[in-house]
């Protein structure tokens, strides 16, 4: 047969249900295919065993054949399979035998495939382009020489081995006690450098000090990180304190300033801390700042920052004289002053009080009196159970209404009962005096009437 194909490899994602998997190209035997399992997540390989795991159908098929589980590859599995055809020759000629085309075609594929799977593995392989040069890739450094350091290239672009990136040998006064090799890392316990981390440039004795720059150079400054996390902390302070005119944002401040100052405390072990603790600091103290904007003569369009407003932002207005806070959409008057504003307790009012149509003034716990006027009638509405008017100047009744009472409307004299109306007409105590009566007086009883419609004298009903 002819090789029209250069496919050496299938693979498939396990799904825990699936088992038969296709191969499609040719093998000549059931052993000249690799199964592997791939771990999507830890990406450990793990090659498969005939018979144990799988079994192999199709062999010598020029499209393939099937890969068929005994238990179906689980998800976050990858199926690879790849041709393995053995680097052996098996073919056996005998001088004037028959000479099968078959057999030898057989030959010729399995040289084909072996180089096919070769052009595989070394399209796999880390390689300089056509147009690169390397004037070897061989190094001849041994196990124990190269172990622990990393391959690189030299000065002249050459494959070699290199130094190690460095070796963390623990700590050590900023004057040490020991000698150290070329790129061993130390950690500093004085205190002028405390937990600075320092790299050899070369072979340091015992006795040089961290701080010469002949041997040793400084790659974590830990003392300016604590520094830098102290001025944090009590930037963060300030901005607590600055924060009184707002509960959101000093409560966010005070938070932010204790994460600062635990971090701050971590930086001594840890200059990484620091750092994120300087960090922090400086985001809570730029929240505030977003968030209170200071003294300005005019109503603020954006913040500190130059962005956008948020809700519950605070800024001290010069001209006005005024706290505003924004809403979202407005600047509004965070305060009124206590003098614009009438005690519980009582007090004097300056002005009138207003009140539109149809709209109540309401007295007493339970409504007992209300005072409206009637837009639809044009009419002044009181409604309560009774009223009772009396002289400012000795508290002496002048006029009660009692709805429902026997006696409903009743006016005084001085305190004294004088008029009274009721459900059978009204009732009069004192005499009544009159100038002229309408009518002839014909229709009243017990009164003495003149001609001329007068009442002759005052009488007493009832």
């Amino acid at each position: 047969m002819t090789v029209s194909s250069t496919n050496t490899r299938n693979s498939y994602s396990g799904n825990g249900s699936t088992t038969v998997f296709a191969y499609t190209f040719k093998i000549f035997d059931d052993d000249d295919i690799a199964v592997i399992l791939r771990d999507d997540a830890t990406a450990a390989e793990s090659t498969q065993t005939k018979t144990t795991h799988y079994t192999v159908s199709g062999v010598g098929a020029a499209g393939g054949g099937n890969i068929t589980f005994g238990t179906p590859p689980a998800s976050g599995k990858t199926v690879v399979l790849i041709r393995a055809t053995p680097l052996t020759q098996i073919t056996d000629y005998t001088p004037n035998d028959p000479f099968p085309a078959e057999s030898h075609e057989d030959a010729l594929d399995k040289l084909t495939f072996i180089t096919q799977e070769l052009q595989e593995e070394i399209g796999r392989a880390v390689k300089l382009s056509k147009t690169n040069e390397i004037a070897t890739a061989e190094f001849t450094v041994g196990a124990a020489a190269r172990a622990n350091k990393v391959l690189g290239f030299d000065g002249s672009g050459d494959l070699t081995v290199l130094q190690e990136i460095g070796i963390f040998r623990g700590t050590d006064a900023t004057v040490t006690t020991v000698d150290y090799d070329a790129r061993d890392l130390v950690k500093s316990t004085t205190a002028g450098q405390l937990n600075n981390v320092y790299i050899a440039l070369q072979d340091s004795p015992t006795g040089t000090a961290l701080t010469n720059t002949t041997y040793w150079a400084l790659i974590v400054d830990a003392v300016s990180a604590a520094t830098s996390a102290t001025a944090a902390a009590a930037s963060a302070s300030a901005a607590s304190t600055s924060e009184t005119n707002s509960s959101n944002s000093e409560s966010a401040a005070a938070t932010s300033a204790s994460a600062s100052a635990t971090s701050a405390t971590a930086s001594a072990a840890s200059a990484t801390a620091a750092a994120q603790a300087e960090a922090n600091t400086l985001a809570a103290y730029d929240n505030f700042d977003d968030r209170y904007l200071g003294a300005k003569s005019s109503d603020p369009t954006q913040d500190n920052d130059g962005d956008a407003l948020v809700a519950g932002s605070l800024y001290f207005n010069t001209t006005d004289g005024a706290m505003k806070v924004y809403t979202g959409s407005a600047w509004v008057v965070a305060y009124i002053s206590g003098g614009s504003v009438l005690s519980l307790s009582g007090g004097t009012m300056t002005g009138n009080i207003a009140y539109s149509d149809d709209v109540a003034a309401v007295f007493g716990d339970d409504s007992d009196l209300t005072i409206v006027h009637d837009s639809g009638g044009n009419n002044n509405i009181f409604k309560a159970d009774g009223y009772a008017f009396r002289s400012k100047a000795n508290s002496n009744l002048t006029m009660e209404m009692s709805p429902g009472a026997t006696k409903s409307v009743t006016l005084y004299h001085q305190g004294s009962e004088k008029l009274a109306v009721r459900a059978g007409g009204i009732l009069v105590t004192g005499g009544v005096s009159a100038t002229s009566v309408s009518g002839d007086g014909s229709g009243l009883t017990n009164l003495p009437a003149t001609g001329d419609g007068g009442i002759a004298m005052a009488i007493a009903l009832g």
